[in-house]
């Protein structure tokens, strides 16, 4: 079987610039600093693939989905793994792409084109998560600085951009504690984003990872948990853009995964059966990861956000389950394109008719 490793890097040379900015930082590093490196992880998909006896390669757009539609009427690949985020830098083009492989019959890993739209806006899948009486942190809308911004939410908030993920947007300002703040940050999100705001109450307490496998039968994985104990003071116990992404930042070092999370057998219970309704409820397939926070307050479990088709890097929170779970690396790869294999039969059928 062939499969190619769809993802979509404009600018792959950033990474080579950021090795070479490396520089010392005023902390502690609680292991190895090194830069994000994306490319070399694709890379080293393709080796856990072949590895499993596929025939594997990658294929990075660069913004423009004729490079993929030329390569797929040469390579014939049968299983696209898709990893494409987003395209001309909006992540809500992101659906899209998908949708070009639903329109040319093609197999593909992961969510959907509904799925990944549902994900996307927040808003949404917060209300529909709702529907099935899912504790989530009360929240507003906001769309323009003209609304009121008496919310009828306790404080502290947290406030968000609506439409993106990755926790892209949050960062230790994204936490107010006042209407002045509030606004200001508001308004911040406004001008970086060009989307409205989202504004959650913050759930102080433990934050769970609960990853999620399968098509039409699930796996709820090992749970995972970010330990903030370490965190600074000056720091908010949140997963920030710099905590995921920024290897300069303390935040980065500090927010310390541990799994399996060690929780009473009945919250852990709970948390799996609602990771797996919130998996069907929108409409997600194959892998998924559901945040939760237990709340210090009432000791009850609050859903942040869904996220389809999450990082696959080894070692990031997907596979740190899986591997707890008694799946390698490349094991957890081979069953995730044998899912997308078995939908080939049924769109081969389709479009024949």
């Amino acid at each position: 079987m062939k499969v190619a490793i769809v993802y979509n890097e404009s600018s792959p040379e950033i990474y080579n610039k950021v090795k070479e900015d490396l520089k010392k930082v005023h902390f502690e590093p609680n292991f190895d600093l090194e830069a994000p490196d994306p490319i070399s992880e694709f890379n080293f998909m393709v080796e856990a693939l072949e590895k499993e006896g596929y025939q594997a390669y990658t294929l990075n757009i660069k913004d423009d989905f004729f490079t993929f539609i030329k390569d797929y009427e040469k390579n014939k690949p049968d299983v696209i793994f898709n990893l494409v985020e987003l395209y001309k830098e909006q992540p809500k083009l992101e659906m899209n792409f998908t949708g070009l492989l639903e329109l040319m019959g093609i197999a593909y890993t992961g969510a959907t084109p509904i799925a990944l739209g549902t994900c996307q806006n927040k808003t949404l899948t917060k209300r529909l998560i709702s529907t099935l009486n899912i504790r989530t942190p009360k929240f507003k809308f906001i769309k323009n600085m003209n609304q009121s911004f008496r919310l009828g939410l306790n404080y502290p908030l947290i406030v968000k951009p609506a439409y993106e993920d990755a926790s892209v947007g949050i960062d230790n300002n994204s936490i107010v504690n006042n209407a002045k703040e509030l606004k200001k940050r508001v308004e911040y999100v406004f001008n970086s984003f060009q989307q409205p705001a989202l504004v959650e109450e913050f759930i102080e307490g433990r934050e769970l990872n609960v990853a999620v496998f399968g098509d039409k039968e699930l796996q709820v994985l090992p749970i995972s948990e970010i330990d903030f104990s370490e965190m600074p003071k000056n720091l908010y116990p949140i997963v920030s853009f710099q905590a995921k992404w920024d290897p300069f930042h303390e935040a980065y070092h500090k927010t310390i995964p541990v799994c399996p999370a060690q929780l009473p057998k009945e919250i852990e219970d709970e948390a799996k059966e609602i990771a797996m309704q919130c998996f069907r409820a929108v409409g997600v397939r194959d892998y998924a990861r559901v945040d939760m926070r237990l709340s210090k307050k009432d000791n009850k479990l609050y859903v942040l956000e869904v996220n389809p088709n999450p990082d696959l890097q080894e070692g990031a929170g997907f596979m740190r389950s899986a591997h707890q779970a008694g799946y390698s690396y490349s094991k957890m790869l081979s069953l995730i394109v044998e899912l997308a294999y078995k939908r080939k039969s049924e769109i081969d059928k389709r479009f024949r008719n």
